[in-house]
């Protein structure tokens, strides 16, 4: 009788393609360390959510102004404690609502914003100095927050008292997302000007949000998000110091953004590893002296690429998974992402549906009774090791190339990204990587869903609402407004007091835009192979 062959166990492995052993006997590289303590490994305070929840952001806004303020009060109705809002296209890459370019876009994937009244409307019976919000908007982030700032005067608020985030992360649109304008060195201007401006006049803002998220749902590992992130922290951080701001005077208020994927132990431990590395940068290169300016805080969005059109109710499950581990992984703030999100705008039962995962994660889970609660998992600890490993290799060799934006022009992050994005898609392919519903347990016959649709009359609406505002504002006013600020842009003078002038004139998000463009000229970017 021919003896049996002896079995090879099988090989498994986390997302980010790290062997998976059967079991962890723990690792040396671990000191004993503190919550709240340099170097964050363990959460940037020493309570934690013992103390407080993180604040529960879900990303709103799409249609008109109007529609998006029903959705805000909605969402502070049923217990959000931090408003997050979206905008459209046009509105992202400069363009008014009834340019040619925003033709069938206006509204579709956010609220579309063309001017100040825009945002009165969006912000109407919601007093700005008592919530916080976050904006996801990168190459017109500057006009945008200066709206948020009249908006919040009118209101008898100083800019003082505002508290929110604007994304203004141009760096990863270079790489994963594609809504810039201007090239880079424009693009980095503004920002240092409004990270300058809002250390001076806006000194609760966060005036950057540095963004793995987007890089992550290209297609990037786990490491690959936090070193392509950090990289472009140090980009931002330099570019400050060159204007002459000191570290502690702007790094307390810089923030982060990170996408939280399914792979659940594996991103506990990337969020422990970018704390870790991100407090040691601060220290040891910048030598930030100010213990804030050393933690890494961040947002944390469940992963809208894991979500699948097929069975979308199963979403529901996936991002309570992703909720708890972005939880276990020290969060400062979440959006989950709501179950039809793959097929469409959430409705508002979808939205709420996603908000309860994070207050029933809050109050019924458990898991936010005590500091860390994962820590001494000899499985996590190798994944921190693994991640913070390569992490380290990454910032390494993109220093060697002369920092992020030198990497981003030779295609170096964008070649990585999408070479593990193709690793990803062959292994849903082959059925190697199970979609539960998608490439197995599927259903022959698809039930039908409830779907927020926004029609075209929102941008008939829009349009109308323009040409009414051109008709009524001071002309004048608005073209003196946008000549100053076209003269500042041409020399080296801060932008944020011109755009806000701008602002108030009633300039628009377009004409603003197409000022700069005249100075800065657009962003074409050379093909990578």
């Amino acid at each position: 009788m021919a003896q049996k062959e002896e079995q090879k166990p099988k090989k498994i492995l986390t997302d980010s393609n790290f062997p998976v052993a059967r079991v962890y006997h723990g690792t040396k590289k671990r000191p004993k360390e503190e919550p709240g303590k340099y170097p964050f490994t363990r959460g940037i305070h020493a309570e934690m959510y013992r103390e407080r929840f993180w604040t529960m952001r879900q990303y709103s806004g799409f249609g008109d102004a109007k529609q998006t303020n029903e959705r805000f009060k909605f969402m502070l109705e049923k217990g959000q404690t931090g408003l997050s809002m979206a905008f459209d296209l046009p509105t992202q890459i400069g363009h008014d609502a009834d340019a040619p370019q925003a033709e069938g876009e206006v509204g579709k994937v956010g609220v579309s914003i063309s001017s100040l009244k825009d945002m009165f409307t969006a912000f109407d019976g919601i007093p700005l100095g008592k919530v916080s919000s976050s904006m996801t908007i990168n190459s017109t982030a500057s006009t945008l927050l200066a709206y948020y700032i009249a908006v919040g005067e009118s209101q008898g608020f100083a800019s003082t008292e505002l508290r929110g985030t604007t994304q203004n992360d141009i760096l990863k649109e270079y790489i994963a997302r594609n809504t810039y304008i201007y090239p880079p060195q424009p693009s980095m201007r503004l920002i240092g000007d409004m990270i300058g401006y809002c250390a001076k006049h806006v000194p609760q803002w966060y005036p950057v949000s540095i963004s793995g998220y987007h890089m992550r749902e290209a297609g990037s590992t786990a490491t690959q998000e936090v070193a392509f992130t950090l990289a472009n922290a140090i980009a931002y951080i330099q570019t400050c110091l060159d204007r002459g701001l000191k570290i502690d005077d702007f790094a307390p208020r810089l923030s982060f953004f990170f996408c939280c994927t399914i792979e659940f132990f594996e991103e506990i431990a990337k969020f422990r590893v970018a704390r870790k590395i991100y407090a040691e940068i601060l220290k040891e290169k910048f030598h930030a002296k100010d213990p804030k300016s050393l933690q890494l805080k961040f947002h944390t969005q469940t992963s809208g690429e894991s979500l699948t059109a097929q069975q979308p109710d199963n979403n529901i499950v996936r991002v309570a998974i992703q909720t708890m581990a972005a939880v276990l992984g020290g969060t400062q703030s979440l959006h989950t992402n709501s179950r039809d999100e793959a097929l469409a705008l959430p409705t508002a039962e979808s939205a709420k549906i996603a908000l309860r995962t994070q207050q029933i994660v809050a109050h019924e889970s458990g898991i936010t009774k005590t500091v860390d609660p994962m820590a001494g998992s000899y499985y996590l600890e190798y994944l921190c090791d693994e991640i913070e490993d390569g992490v380290r290799k990454y910032l390494k060799q993109i220093e060697k190339m002369g920092g992020a934006l030198k990497a981003i022009e030779k295609g170096f992050f964008q070649s990585e990204i999408r070479q593990n994005a193709y690793r990803l898609k062959k292994e849903v392919d082959s059925g190697e990587r199970v979609l539960v519903g998608v490439n197995k347990f599927s259903d022959e016959k698809e039930s039908k869903q409830e779907l927020l649709r926004i029609d075209d009359t929102v941008e008939k609406k829009q349009r109308a609402a323009l040409k009414k505002l051109r008709s009524e504002r001071d002309g004048k006013k608005v073209q003196y407004a946008l000549s100053k600020m076209q003269s500042a842009a041409e020399k080296e003078e801060n932008l944020m007091p011109f755009i806000l002038d701008a602002v108030k004139s009633y300039a628009t998000t377009g004409e603003i835009s197409n000022t700069f463009r005249q100075v800065f000229g657009e962003y074409r970017p050379k093909e990578v192979f």
